[in-house]
């Protein structure tokens, strides 16, 4: 450098450089106790001893902490040749020393058999196993602009590095020696080698594995939130189909945990983004954000004036080139007089479904799909809702001298002249719209699972229409779907929306505050399978009863179920694939402002 200073012109040394860039304003190396660079203070950390065995990854609770600090690690690998002739000296000559002594000065004695101990056992391993040794030197840099706090950092990493069973020394007057280790300059200087240098095997080595911090980082995902071990942003592309198996959720917690807020912010993002969405709405949550997001709002209830007949057949309830139109709308319907009979035998469902088709074959629809098309204009197409029956037409032809008959009539009463009458109309909505939001809250308490199934069977004959297109459908409190107030044919079909939306490249959220209600039908199966069918599952903070229902169900750590109990309000602990991690939901103010 100095020979090219001496060559470079006087118009030359005035020049701002590349190098200028990194290069600090000022270091300070006076004070023994920290290496100071542009206002930021350095202290480093020497690890000077380690347990003589270690079942786990020595690292990793100080990986996953949050704090300014940098680790550095160098691995010197030793003349395999020169150590097992050193260490084969060693053996004979403390072997000889131990036979001669026998139990004179017994400490020293067992002092040399510890020794001895310990070399044939490295020889062994590297002559036998193939195993290297190697010099190991750990070095850990915190830093802070504040004394005071650099302090209060040291003494914390201090304690986590010898509750792993490792020793420490303060690299005190040997400061810029520590930091350069921790630069990517990677120079190991003398001063701190004699002091760290320790020697370990091959296998030892896996215990230094510094990889380990959970973070999600997806090139095309949207941002989540921060790691709350290690800040890192969390983004996730749950469309990824080389990275997870599907793109369904499960969104659970408390009142009040931060669950509808995390709901909203992922509904905002993908609409940013142009995915399609439908969204289940009982609790009359969403209405602001979709007018603010130009969303196409439906209201079924005594006092709205949007309808959908349960009888409805559309074109896209059976994939191009299948055929069973009639078939298919036969199982979706006997699962929704299901929710309003309550479970019926074999011979009640035989009588049902004869019913069933006797009011299609009054409307000329029969099992033959041709049957479900019309002709305008010698155009040829498919009929619409006013062309299919409507429940009157169900509840015309009941016999009422039949005790079964007479049953279904008395139950399907209030839907044909009480107070559920506005589910007796033909369909009067239409959807084209990328964000659509389905308010049932005028329905009350008792009568939600009914809205709930119909516009999901309507959502999920929408979803199946270009498989080309990014969509996703949020099921809130999914649990009156496929809990105990549900049946085994509703929740079928809720487990079938979870199984196979993938192929029509759809996403489904499964949203409760009810953990144990999601798990009451059919000894949990249906909940079991809604959950093992989301790669991404998503637990804010929940009360002890649904922690170990959830603990059934999920491979759950002990302290994961204390997290999961102790989380603040917008912190969750997420389940990506096999990653495990604490995520501190973030939003930006325009966000907060749609959605409070």
């Amino acid at each position: 450098m100095k020979n090219n200073q001496e060559e470079t012109s006087e118009l030359e040394k005035g020049n701002f450089k590349a190098i200028d860039f990194i290069s600090p304003s000022y270091i300070e190396k006076r004070n023994p106790k920290y290496f100071e660079v542009d206002g930021i203070k350095y202290s480093g950390l020497l690890i000077i001893n380690y347990n003589r065995e270690q079942n786990e990854l020595i690292l990793k609770n100080l990986i996953d902490i949050n704090i300014n600090l940098n680790i550095s690690m160098f691995y010197e690998k030793k003349d395999s040749f020169k150590v097992i002739r050193e260490l084969t000296y060693y053996i004979g000559n403390s072997g000889a020393e131990i036979k001669e002594n026998g139990n004179k000065n017994r400490e020293d004695i067992e002092l040399i058999s510890f020794t001895h101990n310990d070399a044939q056992y490295i020889r062994k391993e590297m002559q036998i196993n193939n195993e290297e040794l190697y010099n190991i030197y750990i070095y850990i840099e915190v830093f802070s602009e504040e004394e005071k706090e650099l302090e209060y950092l040291l003494n914390k990493v201090e304690g986590i590095l010898q509750s792993q069973g490792m020793q420490t020394r303060r690299a005190y007057f040997r400061q810029e020696q520590s930091f350069l280790a921790s630069t990517p300059m990677m120079k190991n200087h003398e001063d701190i080698k004699a002091v760290s240098r320790r020697n370990i095997l091959t296998s030892g080595i896996l215990a230094t594995y510094p990889f380990i911090s959970s973070s999600i980082f997806d090139k095309n995902g949207i941002f989540i939130g921060t790691n709350m071990n290690n800040n890192s942003p969390v983004f996730i592309d749950r469309y990824d189909r080389e990275k997870y198996k599907n793109s369904n959720m499960c969104i659970f917690g408390t009142s009040g945990a931060g669950k509808s807020f995390y709901t909203k912010l992922l509904i905002i993002r993908n609409r940013i983004v142009g995915i399609e969405q439908y969204v289940i709405d009982p609790e009359r949550e969403y209405e602001k954000l979709c007018r603010e997001l130009n969303g196409v709002l439906l209201k079924i209830g005594p006092a709205s004036k949007t309808y959908i007949n349960v009888f409805d057949i559309r074109e896209e309830s059976i994939e191009e080139n299948e055929m069973g139109y009639l078939a298919t709308k036969i199982s979706k319907l006997i699962g929704f007089f299901n929710l309003i009979f309550g479970e019926i035998n074999e011979e009640e469902k035989g009588i049902l479904e004869n019913k069933i088709i006797e009011c299609y074959r009054k409307k000329g629809i029969t099992f033959k799909d041709e049957t479900l098309y019309k002709k305008v204009n010698e155009k040829k197409i498919f009929k619409e809702s006013i062309d299919m029956p409507r429940l009157e037409d169900l509840y015309n032809i009941l016999d009422e001298n039949d005790k079964t008959q007479k049953t279904f009539k008395i139950k399907l009463f209030p839907f044909i002249k009480g107070s559920l009458k506005f589910f007796n109309r033909y369909t009067n909505i239409k959807i084209n719209k990328k964000l659509i939001v389905a308010d049932i809250y005028e329905l009350g308490e008792e009568n939600l699972k009914y809205g709930m199934y119909i516009f999901t069977e309507l959502f999920w004959d929408r979803i199946k229409i270009d498989r080309n297109k990014k969509k996703a459908i949020y099921l809130d409190e999914i649990w009156r779907l496929i809990g105990v107030t549900s049946n085994k044919n509703v929740a079928s079909f809720i487990y079938k929306i979870f199984k196979t939306i993938r192929k029509y490249g759809g996403s489904a959220v499964a949203i409760t505050q009810d953990v144990s209600d999601l798990f009451s039908l059919e000894k949990g199966t249906y909940g079991k399978s809604i959950l093992n069918n989301s790669s991404i599952k998503t637990f804010f903070s929940l009360e002890e009863e649904n922690i170990r229902v959830l603990s059934e169900n999920t491979n759950l750590s002990e302290m994961e179920k204390i997290e999961i109990k102790g989380l603040n309000k917008g912190e969750t602990l997420m389940l990506i694939g096999d990653n495990h991690i604490l995520v501190k939901i973030e939003s930006a103010d325009f966000e907060k402002k749609l959605i409070e």
